[in-house]
Parts: C-alpha cells; structure tokens; sequence
C-alpha cells in the first residue's frame, strides 16, 4: 500500500511520517523504515523522517512525545523531531483545533525537511468513523466522501494516507511482529468525543446487529462518494468561472443562469461566490435562503452568510426609486448597480470605521 500511493504521489525522494506514538502511525512507520533502510521504493531513492506533534493537552505528553521520538530513531528514521504546539480552541471545537494545530506543524517540519509527502497513519476503522458521524451531523457529499487517500497540503507537500484500506487490528499486528510497544491514547475510549463514542460503541454495535463487514462497506461507500464529489466539484468549478462577473469587491450570478442549473450544481456555485467574496463555506440552510432569493419577486435580501458576505437581488423598478425610498442604494448608486439588475450580488461587508 505504500509503495502505491508513493508511487501515485510520484515518489518524492524524501518523506515525513506523522507519528504519535499509537499503533496506526507507529506501524506505518516501521513499514516505511524497511524502504527507508533499503534506501529506496521501486528503484526510486527514498529516505524518510519523522515528526511527533506534542499537543500538550494531556499530563505526560513530553514524556510519550520523547519515547515515541527514540522509538523513531530505533526504526532507524532521520530526521526525528518533536513540535510542540498551543491548541486554541477559539471558533471551532477542540478536535478540530488540535488536527489544525497539529497539520501546521507537520507541514512547517515537512517543508523544513526537505520532504514531498507526509504520511499519515489512518485506517478503515478510521474512515468508516468518519462517513458515520457525517451521517448523524446530516453533512454533504464532501464530507461523506471521508479522508482522501491523497491530498494536497497548505506547504509543498502532499498528504498521503497508505493504510486506509487496513483496518486497526492489521497495524496493532505489525507492531507486535516488530516487538514496538504503542502509545494508547486514552481520549480514544473517552465517551466525551463523539469519535470515540462511535469507535467504542456505535460501530460494534452495528457490527454485531447487521452482521462483519460494516466498516468495510461503509469505507467504500465513501471510495464511490468521493468519485462523485469530484465530478460535482469539477463541473461547479468551470460552472462559476463561465458565469461570475466582477464589480469591484462584489461578485455577482445572473439569476436566469443559475436557475437553469442542476440543484446539485446551482447550490456548489452559490457557495463558491460566497468563498470567493471573502466567506466562509455556508452551512445547508444559509445556502437555502440565498438560493431562494432566486424564486422572490422584486428586489430581495440581503441574506447574511458566514464571514461577512451579503448576498441579494435587485429588481430595475426597485433600484430606480428616489433616494431614501427603499432601494439598496438610492438613487446615486443606480448607475453602479444597473448592471447587476437580474443577478445574485454577493458583496463583503465593509469593515467597522476606525
């Protein structure tokens, strides 16, 4: 598996292992230590080092942080380092935080080493947890897609996840074949994450009333959505370009075009303007009430999205009325807005005088 998605990934010659120190990421180590040791993959040079993200969120991280490190260096990977980071959990919750925190690092070690691909430690047990809780959250295709297998990274590198097709009792058996003694992480059992309740208790739940192999279609349910996100993704990308138009800081969609559309297309392209204007992505009903200025008579909105961009519609008769009659702009703004008469205008807010 590794070979593969090296191999996919255009063998970087040098490779950074995410590693906490837990069966997943310390089985994916040692496997890329034997090519490490071999000093290649597939007739390609390969070397290989490590990072150990200290999230500093449990008593006696430095110590596990520093016996993953030497662990590391035994498996014979060079360079080992351990990034200590803050989590802060302002505006997300401490999940999200921590996997912020901790792909900043990894990326900032990576990009320092010199390494085209960081390798990350998740399984099928891990995918299956992920199409699960965005089931319950009532989430998108996207999200139901799961974890790429590769991704791109913020820095110069690409995300690579070899092992999603092992599932955790396959990387605990590596570990033990190579006599490593894996961390355990204690929040994966805690009942307070929704992932650790869906790890302990949901999935061997439903293994045990439906029958073996839960997890396993579950992962390939998001295999197949992610072929489908991608297509939708593909064609809302050239959708907008062919279709937004640019005023300034506003950006507008002509309202015949976008009502044409698929509802699957139309509703990506919504929030592509809305991203493109300076939001952020809108959640399932903010993306409803814009999309449904499309159906109102006259002018309308404006709708509030998140991260500060309005979104409305302007009919002629409403934006020729006198100043301080109702219109978005009075009369001196007509010859400004004549021209998105007819379209979506997604617009930023202006920010607070000083």
């Amino acid at each position: 598996m590794l070979q593969k998605a090296l191999a996919d990934a255009g063998y970087p010659r040098r490779i950074t292992v995410a590693c906490s120190g837990g069966p997943d990421s310390l089985a994916l180590a040692a496997v890329a230590a034997y090519f490490a040791r071999r000093g290649h993959v597939d007739g390609h040079p390969l070397a290989v080092g490590a990072v150990v993200v200290d999230h500093q969120l449990q008593a006696g991280s430095v110590q596990v942080a520093a016996r993953t490190a030497e662990a590391l260096r035994e498996l014979g990977l060079d360079p080992v380092e351990i990034r200590t980071v803050t989590v802060s959990a302002a505006g997300m919750g401490p999940e999200a935080a921590a996997r912020e925190a901790r792909h900043a690092a990894l990326e900032a070690a990576a990009d320092q080493q010199g390494a085209g691909a960081i390798l990350l430690g998740h399984t099928l047990d891990d995918q299956a947890e992920q199409v699960l809780l965005g089931l319950a959250r009532g989430s998108g295709t996207r999200s139901l897609a799961g974890m790429r297998p590769a991704r791109a990274g913020t820095g110069h590198s690409v995300l690579l996840r070899p092992f999603l097709g092992l599932r955790r009792a396959d990387t605990e058996e590596i570990c033990a074949v190579e006599e490593l003694e894996p961390w355990h992480d204690p929040t994966n059992t805690d009942p307070a994450f929704a992932r650790s309740r869906t790890r302990v208790e949901v999935l061997p739940h439903l293994e045990q009333k439906l029958g073996p192999g839960v997890a396993e279609s579950l992962a390939r349910t998001a295999a197949i959505l992610q072929l489908d996100a991608d297509y939708l993704e593909d064609v809302a990308e050239s959708t907008y370009a062919s279709l937004v138009e640019r005023y300034g800081t506003d950006l507008s969609l002509p309202e015949e075009a976008l009502g044409a559309l698929a509802p699957a297309i139309r509703f990506r392209v919504i929030a592509k303007a809305a991203a493109d204007a300076g939001g952020q992505q809108p959640g399932y009903q903010r993306l409803l009430a814009a999309e449904a200025l499309l159906r109102r008579q006259g002018s309308a909105g404006p709708v509030e999205l998140p991260g500060g961009v309005s979104v409305y519609r302007l009919s002629l008769a409403q934006l020729e009325r006198p100043a301080g009659a109702g219109s978005p702009g009075g009369a001196a703004s007509v010859p400004r807005e004549r021209a998105r008469c007819g379209k979506l205008v997604f617009r930023p807010q202006k920010p607070p005088e000083k």
